[in-house]
C-alpha cells in the first residue's frame, strides 16, 4: 500500500503527522537539507523502526531536530563555541554535537549509547512549525536505506518503499540538498565531523582554527561511515574524460555528459543537484558513473566528501 504524501505547509497534516510521532510512529518530512525519516527521539522503540527501515548500522548515531535553539541548549551542554556558531548558522543546516546535558531526555539508541548527542535546529520554517507541535525532538536522519542516496523529494522518499512509515510531507524540492555540516563543539576545540553547506571557513572566522575528523576516525556522529551516499554502480572521480561504459556525472560541462550538477559551475546549484542526479542515474540501471573534477574550496569541499564516499569500497 502506497504511504500518504501530505503538503508539509497544511496546518491539519502537520497537525495528523505530530500525533503519528507523539505516537512512536514514522513520518518523512521535507527540511531544507534532505527529507528526513523522523521519529520520536526520546523513544528508543520508536528509534529503532528507524533502523529497522533503514537498515542503519547501529552505531551511527541519529540527529535529533528541535524548533528552537532554546531547546537544543537543554538537551546538550553549550560550549562558548557552540553559542557562537548556533547564533550566526542557527535555524540552518549545522548539526552540533554536544555533551548531554544533565536529565536529557533523548534516547541512547539516538546517539549510539554515546555521552553527547547531535542536534538541529532546521532552517525550514514548516520543519520547525511540525517539531514545535510534536514538543519533542526529532531524530530524522535522510529518508534513504542506509548507504543509499539521500532524497531531495517527496517522490524519493516514496520510492524507497519504507515498512511501517505512515506519512509523507511534502515540502518540495530541498533548497541545499545536502546534509547538514556537523561540529562537534563537546570539547575544547570545535572539531568538523562532516563538511556541508555551512563551511569550515565561515565557522573558523567565528571560533577560530578547527579540528577535522578523519575517515578512519571513530564513529562518534551522522555521516562518517566511510561508504555511504552510494548508488548501486561504482563511482570513479575525478575523470577528466569518460571510457567505455561509463556514464557522466560533470560539472561546468568538463566531460560533455548531459547530467551535469552545474552546467555553469556554481558550486550550490552541484550541492542541491547532487543526490537528484545520483538517483537518476541509478534509474538508468548505468553500468558505472564517472564524475567530473569538483574544486575542493568551500562548499565543494561537503559535495566532494560526499562523492568520496559514494566511491569507497562497499562491506
Amino acid at each position: 500500500m502506497s504511504v500518504p504524501i501530505r503538503p508539509l505547509d497544511d496546518p491539519d497534516a502537520r497537525a495528523e503527522a505530530a500525533r503519528i510521532l507523539r505516537a512512536g510512529g514514522l513520518v518523512a518530512f521535507a527540511t531544507e537539507t534532505v527529507y528526513g525519516l523522523g521519529a520520536d527521539a526520546t523513544d528508543e522503540t520508536a528509534v529503532a523502526k528507524i533502523f529497522a527501515a533503514k537498515g542503519r548500522p547501529r552505531f551511527n548515531p541519529l540527529i535529533s531536530h528541535v524548533p528552537d535553539v532554546e531547546t537544543a541548549f537543554a538537551l546538550g551542554q553549550a560550549t562558548e563555541a557552540a553559542r557562537a556558531v548556533a547564533q550566526a548558522f542557527w535555524p540552518g543546516p549545522l548539526t552540533l554535537v554536544l555533551r548531554r546535558a544533565e536529565g536529557c531526555p533523548i534516547a541512547w539508541l539516538t546517539s549510539a549509547g554515546l555521552e553527547t548527542v547531535a542536534i538541529r535546529v532546521p532552517g525550514k520554517p514548516d520543519a520547525r512549525a511540525l517539531l514545535a507541535e510534536v514538543g519533542r525532538p526529532i531524530a530524522a536522519p535522510s529518508a534513504n536505506r542506509s548507504g543509499r542516496v539521500s532524497p531531495t523529494n517527496a517522490a524519493h522518499v516514496a520510492a524507497e518503499g519504507f515498512d511501517g512509515l505512515d506519512v509523507i510531507l511534502d515540502g518540495g524540492a530541498c533548497t541545499v540538498g545536502l546534509e547538514s555540516t556537523v561540529l562537534d563543539v563537546s570539547g575544547e576545540t570545535p572539531r568538523l565531523l562532516r563538511p556541508g553547506s555551512v563551511t569550515r571557513e565561515q565557522i573558523e572566522a567565528l571560533v577560530g582554527p578547527i579540528e577535522l575528523a578523519g575517515h578512519g576516525d571513530a564513529i562518534t556522529a551522522p555521516g562518517m561511515l566511510a561508504s555511504h551516499y552510494a548508488p548501486a554502480a561504482p563511482v570513479r572521480l575525478n575523470a577528466t574524460e569518460l571510457r567505455a561504459g561509463e556514464v557522466g556525472l560533470d560539472f561546468a560541462g568538463h566531460l560533455g555528459a548531459e547530467a551535469d550538477l552545474s552546467p555553469t559551475g556554481d558550486p550550490v546549484e552541484a550541492a542541491a543537484n547532487l543526490f537528484a542526479l545520483l538517483r537518476a542515474l541509478d534509474r538508468q540501471g548505468v553500468a558505472a558513473i564517472a564524475v567530473a573534477q569538483i574544486p575542493e574550496a568551500g562548499l565543494g569541499a561537503a559535495i566532494n566528501d560526499r562523492l568520496r564516499r559514494a566511491a569507497a569500497p562497499r562491506g
